[in-house]
């Protein structure tokens, strides 16, 4: 990312709030939360100093419309994979697997923006990311509901504590990869099936 500042002419009104959010995001991709502020923020946009302040009250709201960036790049990815016709159950299953941590290696501060503590330990979420975010486990919940009956996942477990298991699981694998915690990119496939058969030949066992 370049550090040459972008003429103020280029902005027009009614859209320096995106222009904000975009660089924002590359600017945490590039250098982490903690490097990230209004102020460089403003430097590297070039406007002034107080214009982002028009958009965001303080780096908490910059922060939460970052997060609903990234949910809303991932509600896409989980359209394609639901919505694709040429897969069946157990390969969409897949596909989720695989692209839910494929998404967190490939993004790892905007995973820890999205999932992490930063804005959810400190019950600071805005309405509009709460708004995006929870949904996107509801749909889960109603994936693990369509598996259950489909004969995929375990059908006698309940369908809220199965979500967040499996959640759990490529979550704590998403981590592992992000952190470097016995685990790298070049274990990603063989993790991601190792999950897959974990959930799927174990529904046999469970449902005897």
């Amino acid at each position: 990312m370049t550090d040459k500042k972008l003429p103020k002419a280029r902005y027009h009104h009614g859209d320096l709030r995106t222009s904000l959010i975009l660089t924002a995001s590359a600017m945490l991709k590039d250098n982490g939360v903690e490097n990230l502020s209004l102020r460089k923020l403003a430097d590297q946009v070039g406007v002034s100093r107080t214009a982002p302040y028009h958009h965001f009250k303080d780096k908490n709201e910059l922060l939460c419309a970052i997060a609903e960036q990234g949910f809303s790049h991932w509600k896409l990815q989980l359209e394609e994979i639901f919505e694709n016709p040429d897969l069946n159950e157990e390969q969409k299953l897949r596909a989720f697997i695989h692209g839910y941590i494929s998404y967190a290696a490939q993004n790892p501060e905007m995973y820890d923006l999205m999932f992490g503590r930063t804005i959810w330990k400190q019950n600071s979420a805005t309405d509009s990311l709460k708004d995006i975010a929870y949904p996107t486990f509801q749909f889960q919940v109603k994936m693990t509901r369509d598996w259950q009956h489909k004969g995929l996942l375990p059908a006698s477990l309940d369908t809220l504590r199965l979500s967040q298991v499996t959640w759990g699981t490529i979550h704590g694998i998403a981590r592992l990869l992000i952190d470097g915690i016995y685990a790298d990119a070049s274990h990603i496939d063989e993790m991601c099936e190792t999950a897959l058969r974990m959930f799927v030949l174990n529904r046999q066992e469970v449902d005897k």
